[in-house]
């Protein structure tokens, strides 16, 4: 594509622009541009949700620009607020420092690793004296803070806010005072910080950073944001396999999304696809990100599996988990069993399962809470559990 083109492509996916006149005079300028991008280390996995933005750096890093990767290590000591509903706990610094890390592995798979430059925002947060901080504060007011959604429904339905929260915003604007940003890049659930940002740089004497919003994915269920927290993600880092499973379930309604906002496949032809056989789109989708980040050698290994699973078949390649025969005892219940080889992440979450009919034993339904697995129910030393269609487990007994 030609620069005119890959800049129309990166303002085709934007939901909103802050200020398109002057961003269009700097992307022409000629000028190597300092594009920043905030990262909340407390959320270290990404899914396909966290690459919309990210796809629009890469074209900005090809087109020659200065990426700037901010990994908010300082801010997420306070626990960024954004769409939260109650006041999100904090992380220590270690933690912060070894989230971020994965974070930048996960972000190589789109971005050149080479041609980032990251940045730690407690560089300049942390030497700030508390007379910098209430300089800070006295550049917005409680009234403008208050303007955000979620601070706003706190307010109005008496939820406790804490004043460190409020400064959030602030913090994260002020990142683009210290690196003197051109453009910053994100989330429209970010909007509210990003323009915080423009703000304090004209405070500071500085030329304001154009902002550039992109939508927010619907998740898997087709109805909130893909989120880790609400499990209707399709993660970066998960195996082909997974990825292929996800890609069949997600709604009709919002595939062409999809498309549109995580591959560059060209939208006629998807479109075409869509309107002929929605089956073989979908089939297209879960090929096509697994090109992306795994590679095309993958690609019918996962088709094989999903098929398999999809007659009703158990796959070859499903996760082993080791039980001494000793442990098991004279019986152990199959609640307890699921728990143990982490099927499950509780055994209260067992006991609904299994309650839900979603608990398979060597492909035979069970519902029974109180259901002891024994040495009998081992074919050959081995046992399959399937928790739903698709997650299977091999237990192997050993001496």
């Amino acid at each position: 594509m030609s620069k005119n083109e890959k800049i129309e492509l990166i303002l085709r996916r934007t939901v909103d622009i802050h200020n398109k006149e002057t961003l269009l005079k700097k992307l022409n300028s000629g000028k190597k541009l300092i594009v920043k991008f905030g990262a909340d280390p407390s959320r270290p996995d990404l899914h396909l949700g966290h690459t919309v933005p990210l796809r629009a750096l890469k074209i900005l890093q090809e087109l020659g620009h200065d990426i700037v990767f901010v990994i908010g290590d300082f801010t997420a000591m306070i626990g960024d607020p954004t769409g939260k509903s109650k006041t999100r706990p904090s992380l220590s610094f270690e933690e912060t420092r070894k989230n971020g890390e994965t974070y930048f592995k996960q972000i190589s798979k789109i971005l050149d690793p080479e041609k980032i430059r990251i940045v730690y925002n407690s560089e300049w947060l942390e030497k700030m004296s508390f007379e910098d901080v209430i300089k800070l504060t006295g550049k917005y007011t409680v009234a403008r803070i208050l303007e955000r959604d979620d601070f706003k429904n706190r307010f109005n339905n008496n939820v406790s806010i804490g004043i460190h929260e409020f400064l959030y915003p602030l913090m994260q604007g002020y990142d683009s005072v210290a690196l003197h940003a051109d453009i910053e890049v994100g989330g429209t659930d970010q909007t509210f910080n990003l323009l915080v940002g423009r703000e304090l740089q004209r405070d500071y004497n500085q030329e304001p950073q154009d902002v550039m919003c992109f939508p927010l994915l619907v998740g898997l269920d087709g109805k909130e944001k893909m989120s880790k927290s609400l499990g209707n993600y399709i993660g970066v880092d998960e195996s082909p396999e997974k990825m292929y499973e996800k890609a069949m379930r997600i709604p009709d309604d919002v595939l062409l999304d999809y498309f549109k906002l995580t591959t560059d496949l060209d939208m006629k032809d998807i479109e075409k696809l869509m309107s002929e056989d929605i089956l073989m789109a979908h089939r297209k989708y879960a090929e096509e990100i697994i090109k992306m980040y795994h590679g095309e050698e993958f690609i019918v290994q996962a088709e094989e599996r999903y098929n398999t699973v999809a007659k009703g078949g158990i796959p070859e390649d499903i996760e082993i988990f080791e039980i001494k025969e000793n442990l098991l005892g004279n019986g152990m219940l199959l609640i307890d069993l699921l728990n143990l080889s982490n099927i499950v992440s509780s055994k209260s979450e067992g006991r609904r399962i299994i309650e839900q009919n979603g608990i398979s034993v060597n492909k035979i339904k069970e519902n029974d809470v109180n259901k002891l697995i024994t040495t009998t129910n081992f074919n050959n030393g081995e046992l399959i559990i399937q928790k739903g269609k698709k997650q299977f487990k091999k237990i192997i007994l050993i001496k």
